[in-house]
């Protein structure tokens, strides 16, 4: 059972520091009060209290000296009353600390903001942010900036052109409702759709669009629009939005969804640890989770989920001969004819073939077909949908017709 919060307004421990370190958390909550005025507008003292972690009690107290020291702080009573400030009223004040400067210097993402058509503004911000901070703040965040370095495509991929993601970003904040032209996968390839955009999200590199559409919420790649016009017309946004909630729900629907079955397989011990590093992440948690204890020659069966045969083909693969397909039948088929063919193309150390001789024409008893149909004399595996995080396969077999 974890320890409970200390409240803001609790009494620190005794002695002549506790004095000023109460001294020194009033003085920053007065300034996190005035701030949240500034920025929030109307705020009752319930309101401000949870924002503090305070109690209501100790907001009537800190409200009276920011009155005191000649904020404008009103309270007005009733239904809708609560706290505000003098309309016009703006402080200069910040309050930023060292750590709090660095940080929003961190956070800086040019390649993103660029995107986005912010590119300068978001430079302009910066060179403001720079000129309203003392010289050792300002400081601090150039050596941040040549010492940390966010990179957030993943490895082995192109970025991929966006270059409908500015008016689209310009759509989203100015709440107008756009028409695109959509590739997607299944058919028809292309469709047209009219959106009511949310929002875009960033990830792995990726943009992606979370929009309205017939009344349910949904997600498009920015990559795939082919057309895109804002039209004059409001966007209807839903009032209880919030866009970082529908990602992490969408994310997570998408992943349990995507797997639409399970392989019953074993492996040895060594390939188990190898999943963190082969394996989608689900694919990875499952094993490792689901795995029973090692028997006496080092091998623990378990259960992984796969998108479909062929995805659990290409995956499984990847550990070479440290895994066995028990189930489903399909799956194990798919795997033994792979090795035999190619055990056709490498014959054993005992029998050496020169490099790129090929294998005698027609079928060759015990050995079965490719599960695939080749393309130009070689197949290609197709790439998993949930693999595009995995690093790259150490190698890749071309399997001739």
């Amino acid at each position: 059972m974890g320890l409970p919060r200390r409240r803001a307004d609790a009494a620190p421990c005794g002695g002549a520091d506790g004095v000023g370190y109460g001294r020194t958390v009033r003085a920053s909550r007065l300034v996190s009060l005035l701030l949240l005025l500034q920025a929030r507008g109307r705020m009752t003292a319930a309101e401000l209290a949870d924002a503090l972690e305070v109690s209501v009690r100790t907001v009537y107290r800190d409200v009276e000296s920011l009155g005191a020291a000649g904020v404008p702080v009103y309270a007005e009573r009733g239904p809708a009353g609560g706290y505000r400030l003098l309309d016009g009223y703006r402080t200069r004040l910040t309050g930023l600390t060292a750590g709090e400067a660095e940080a929003l210097f961190l956070a800086g993402m040019p390649g993103p903001a660029a995107e986005l058509g912010l590119g300068s503004v978001l430079a302009t911000a910066e060179l403001k942010l720079r000129a309203a901070l003392p010289t050792d703040l300002a400081d601090r965040g150039a050596r941040i900036r040549q010492r940390f370095h966010l990179d957030a495509p993943s490895w082995f991929r192109e970025p991929e052109p966006t270059p409908h993601l500015a008016a689209l970003a310009t759509a989203v904040w100015e709440d107008r409702r756009i028409s695109v032209r959509y590739r997607r996968w299944q058919a028809p390839r292309e469709v047209t759709r009219t959106l009511d955009p949310l929002g875009v999200v960033l990830k792995a590199g990726r943009w992606y669009l979370v929009a309205a559409a017939s009344g349910q919420v949904r997600t498009y790649r920015v990559g795939a629009i082919l057309d895109l016009t804002v039209l004059d017309e409001p966007a209807e946004r839903p009032a209880a939005f919030d866009l970082a909630d529908c990602w992490q729900e969408h994310a997570a629907r998408y992943e349990q969804g995507v797997y639409r079955a399970e392989a019953r397989v074993r492996m040895t011990v060594a390939a188990l640890a190898q999943t963190t590093y082969l394996f989608p992440p689900a694919m990875s948690r499952a094993a490792q989770d689901r795995a029973d204890a090692p028997d006496t020659d080092g091998w623990v069966t378990t259960t992984v989920p796969i998108e479909s045969i062929r995805h659990g083909c290409v995956e499984l693969l990847k550990l070479g001969a440290q895994v066995e397909v028990l189930a489903p039948p399909e799956l194990r088929e798919r795997i033994a004819s792979t090795a035999h063919a190619l055990a056709a193309l490498y014959p054993p150390p005992s029998e050496p073939q020169p490099a790129g001789t090929p294998p005698p024409a027609g079928p060759q008893p015990g050995v079965a077909a490719p599960p695939w149909e080749p393309h130009s004399g070689v197949a290609a595996l197709e790439t998993p949908t949930a693999g595009t995080e995995v690093p790259a396969v150490e190698a890749v077999v071309a399997i001739r017709r």
